[in-house]
């Protein structure tokens, strides 16, 4: 059974640059979502970068429209639409293999999922794919800018984008204006953020996944690595959801976590991004989210909760997807072990990027992250002292 987002390509990512007129993030956003963003930044706009606001611009005056017309075709079906079970959400810091392991729970045909469409045009999607994602597929890059995994507009994708476009707090924000990355801390675990904004985050977030669950009446699978310290507010809204919790070495995450970091602000910024502090802001962003998630994983029952590591995922995707099934009670894994297999194939020609680190770096990587590196077993860590 085919589905949504079988492509893929070699790691190619050296030399690959979105083109100027790629679709950026922001194209998605209201009128109110992209100047919301830029008056609380006070239009710190680089003079290169303001050729694309203008561009930005029309394009959120056709997203506000195309909302008011989902409203008025679809807003009664939307209110009433059930979510009739919970999410599965898998979480992990990023570049931790969450979307390779997206990418496998979905072959489930009992799953569905938010997909590239979904979450760059989340205020009116039901009504305007088939007007315009057709077209957009030639504005579409070939390739994610970070890894070079090859992208369409119906490969998996992180919900975190959608909350962008329909302009909710979120940490994604930085990408826009790089060199003020700490205004947009608060809004990672949203411990901070004032309940009036928690509230409304919450609202769209369940409308999306209604809209999502409207166009496809199946559970959702979500992945975004935010979510890694929002168990909170996810059990709040979902109190049967479950978990897939996904870590990988940190001495590979570090390096391309800063190599994502990087390419995400040159290519989505409206600010000329300087990178001042990034190697800091990385450490401390994760080392931040793992506090919280220890603080806050117990809240999830055990049954739903279950661990993988990157490195067994990509020895043995299909006994992994197994061991998640067996681990949640999800059933009927042999009547998707086809697509496993089928997609596990695919993907094994897939090579990783190769990093070297300082001696400097990888004291630091140690010392910072000493509780993950000890709890998961990633290498001996130094006494915290």
């Amino acid at each position: 059974m085919a589905k949504r987002g079988d492509k893929q390509a070699p790691n190619e990512s050296a030399g690959f640059r979105m083109r100027s007129w790629n679709p950026r993030v922001w194209s998605g956003m209201t009128v109110s979502g992209l100047f919301g963003m830029l008056v609380r930044r006070r239009f710190a706009i680089s003079p290169k970068r303001w050729s694309m606001v203008l561009i930005l611009a029309p394009l959120s005056v056709m997203n506000s429209c195309l909302r008011l017309i989902q409203i008025l075709v679809y807003g009664r079906r939307i209110k009433r639409t059930e979510i009739e079970h919970d999410p599965l959400f898998i979480i992990g810091h990023w570049r931790s293999g969450t979307t390779l392991l997206h990418e496998l729970m979905v072959r489930d045909p009992r799953h569905t999922y938010p997909d590239t469409y979904h979450c760059f045009a989340p205020n009116h999607f039901l009504v305007s794919r088939r007007l315009i994602a057709w077209w957009l597929r030639l504005l579409m890059p070939p390739r994610r800018p970070m890894d070079a995994m090859q992208i369409a507009w119906e490969n998996p994708q992180e919900d975190e984008f959608a909350l962008c476009c329909m302009g909710v707090p979120s940490p994604y924000l930085q990408f826009a204006f790089p060199n003020d990355r700490e205004a947009y801390q608060p809004y990672l675990d949203m411990e901070d953020v004032p309940p009036e904004m928690v509230a409304r985050w919450k609202k769209a977030f369940v409308w999306f996944l209604k809209c999502v669950t409207l166009q496809e009446p199946k559970r959702v699978v979500l992945k975004s690595p935010p979510h890694t310290c929002r168990i909170k507010i996810l059990l709040e809204l979902f109190p049967n959801a479950q978990f897939v919790h996904i870590v990988r070495d940190p001495y590979e995450v570090f390096p391309s976590m800063i190599k994502t970091w990087r390419r995400l602000s040159e290519d989505q910024h409206v600010q000329v991004p300087r990178f001042e502090g990034i190697e800091d802001h990385v450490l401390d962003t994760f080392e931040h989210m793992y506090e919280v998630f220890e603080q806050t994983r117990d809240l999830i029952d055990p049954s739903r909760f279950c661990e993988v590591r990157y490195e067994d995922l990509t020895k043995d995707p299909v006994g992994q997807v197994r061991l998640i099934y067996d681990r949640l009670g999800l059933e009927e894994f042999e009547k998707v072990l086809p697509e496993l297999e089928k997609y596990a194939a695919k993907k094994a020609g897939y090579k990783k990027d190769r990093y070297q680190l300082s001696p400097d770096l990888r004291d630091r990587i140690t010392k910072q992250w000493h509780l993950f590196i000890q709890k998961y077993d990633y290498g001996q860590s130094p006494d915290a002292s």
